[in-house]
């Protein structure tokens, strides 16, 4: 044997020794280390403790059966809620369980649903979900790990848009075994990630192999949640039965919950039909959103004998923004100064005077009823988040606090009209033969798209309004279908548009204003927002990390957005206006951030 092999074999058999002894040692020695728990929050500590046998919003004792009714205004003509096509039907969600539940009265936290417990990489680099053994869907096959795997597959291959954005980060996933399935994340620093994961509601494998998903239609989903869709009419109702043997019916995050035997969602055309209904009994339960009918035509014996009960619950739920949302991908809507004009024209204190009975608070932030909304002058976090962008800013987002034009309510809006004119001016418009034109001639026309004709008494005034700057604006309704499909495919000029928003704001911000998705039919980027300033600012939101860093970057990113003036800000209300017969009871506590309507029962 040569020096140089005798050299070689004991280096070969270094090598091996240094392998079996690795083999040999824990697998937290070679890995992250990793946190096992029951639940997860985001920047904060979970409420309930790991012995918790219920949410505080509940009546564990609640009796169960009973029918509730409710109504949807429209037609449905689909029970996947998953893609875009078709109008989904109403409560399909509770189809559908979870990996993990969130409770109603905390920021954003989680309990085991399906997974059992969740084992965290310390790092944040991949979370396990360990899933509950006794999880079955309703033909009594196992939940398992590669349904998960399925699942989240299938919808970035198959499902909506959104889903590709908000699970972007997700690098991987993986059954390692049968109760145990890895999500693997890019990086450490998107600290929603894993908890966002954990609201994937989970599809069975072995039921949607061999069929075609991304195919709108009629027949009956197959899921493992509380309830299951018992029959229906196409288009004018469902009924749901809640699952005799439903696994998860004795899991502290469920007691007290689903205590109705049936729900049924009867379908009206229109809304004042569905409101007269109600009052005669059709149906249980009513959550009203307009304010005239609120204070007008919630009277009559069955209010007066206390059949129906009226009354108000305030929340502290975000309200985010509702208002006329602007195509800038439209060439008359591509200027900000054109869009701020139009802001000047819109008299909100007389529409709350006149047709809202006051009820209403001004939206003047993205993030309206949060903490996250930016009010008054930047601090000075703010300033040195924004600073990298001054060129690319108006000035304005440095200096002043965004205040949304006003009026005294009367009426007459010539100063705002007056500031309206200049900034059209300004942006190469011109009134001529009272027609408001551009360089070439052409006249200022667009449309204002709706869905309720309760919003034409809204749309109207501003309408008219905007005729004295020389405009000519088209009000156009359409049924439910018609409009989600112009939607989808950004086939408008304006549209009456609600962007809600949670309490900690993340990964969904990146579906609503990135530029990424801004022509992707199907994202609710409707204003059509390019902007790489709004682009990174989105990312810092989404790695954040703790509550206070969170705060200062959403609160960038709305000033951004507030003097990018992409939508007319409606209103918003911080309380359920709810009428319900009094067959219906509900708990004494109700939770910050929901209704609960699922924590009541009949008496």
């Amino acid at each position: 044997m040569t020096l140089h092999l005798y050299a070689s074999l004991q280096k070969l058999t270094y090598v091996l020794f240094l392998l079996i002894m690795l083999s040999t040692l824990p697998f937290s020695a070679c890995a992250a280390e990793t946190t096992v728990s029951y639940g997860q929050a985001l920047h904060s500590e979970l409420k309930y403790g790991s012995d918790f046998t219920h949410f505080d919003y509940v009546n564990p004792q609640a009796p169960k059966g009973g029918t509730l009714r409710q109504a949807a205004i429209g037609t449905f003509d689909t029970f996947n809620d998953f893609i875009l096509k078709g109008v989904s039907a109403a409560g399909l969600g509770m189809i559908y369980d979870s990996l993990m539940v969130a409770a109603e009265d905390e920021p954003f936290s989680q309990y085991g649903l399906i997974a059992e417990k969740v084992e965290l990489a310390d790092d944040r680099t991949y979370v396990i979900f360990h899933l509950n053994p006794a999880a079955r869907f309703h033909d009594g096959h196992p939940v398992t790990a590669d349904d998960v795997v399925f699942t989240f597959n299938l919808l970035l291959e198959q499902g909506q848009p959104m889903y590709k954005r908000y699970y972007a980060d997700v690098t991987g996933v993986e059954a390692l075994d049968q109760r145990r399935v890895k999500f693997t994340f890019k990086d450490g620093d998107n600290a929603e990630l894993p908890l966002i994961v954990g609201q994937l509601e989970i599809l069975p494998q072995h039921f949607w192999q061999g069929k075609e998903f991304k195919k709108s239609g009629l027949d009956l989903p197959l899921g493992s949640g509380p309830y299951r869709i018992k029959s229906f009419i196409p288009g004018k109702s469902i009924t749901y039965e809640r699952v005799a043997d439903y696994w998860a019916a004795d899991l502290p995050v469920n007691k007290g919950r689903y205590n109705f035997a049936v729900l049924i969602y009867d379908y009206y055309r229109d809304a004042t039909v569905a409101l007269e209904a109600f009052k005669a009994g059709e149906y249980d339960f009513r959550h009203e959103n307009v304010s005239k009918n609120w204070a007008t035509l919630y009277t009559g014996p069955q209010f007066d004998d206390g059949e129906i009960i009226k009354k108000e619950i305030t929340h502290e739920i975000p309200q985010g923004i509702q208002g006329f949302v602007f195509n800038s991908r439209r060439a008359i809507f591509s200027d900000r100064q054109v869009r701020e004009a139009l802001i000047y024209a819109f008299d909100f204190e007389w529409s709350n005077k006149n047709l809202f009975y006051n009820q209403y608070e001004r939206n003047d932030s993205y993030f309206s009823n949060s903490e996250m909304a930016a009010k008054g002058a930047p601090s000075a976090a703010e300033k040195a988040l924004l600073e990298p962008f001054r060129e690319q800013l108006p000035a304005e987002v440095f200096t002043d606090s965004y205040h949304l034009p006003t009026t005294d309510g009367r009426g007459n809006i010539r100063h705002n009209l007056r500031r309206a004119a200049a900034l059209l001016k300004k942006a190469g418009w011109s009134v001529k033969n009272k027609k408001l034109v551009d360089k070439n001639g052409k006249p200022f026309v667009f449309e204002i798209l709706l869905t309720a004709p309760a919003f034409e008494r809204i749309v109207l005034p501003f309408k008219k309004n905007l005729s004295r700057l020389g405009i000519e604006t088209e009000v156009r309704v359409v049924d439910t279908a018609q409009y989600l499909n112009r939607i989808r495919e950004f086939d408008f000029d304006m549209v009456v548009w609600s962007y809600g928003q949670s309490l900690s704001p993340g990964n969904e911000q990146r579906y609503y204003w990135h530029s990424s998705v801004a022509d992707i039919p199907g994202s609710r980027n409707l204003a059509g927002i390019k902007d790489p300033v709004v682009d990174a600012l989105v990312e810092k939101i989404i790695r954040a990390t703790d509550r206070q860093n969170l705060t200062t970057r959403v609160r960038a990113l709305d000033r951004v957005l507030q003097w990018g003036f992409y939508v007319l800000p409606h209103w918003h209300i911080s309380t359920f206006r709810i009428a319900y017969w009094s067959k219906l009871a509900q708990p004494e506590l109700v939770p910050k951030y929901g209704l609960g309507l699922m924590t009541w029962w009949v008496k």
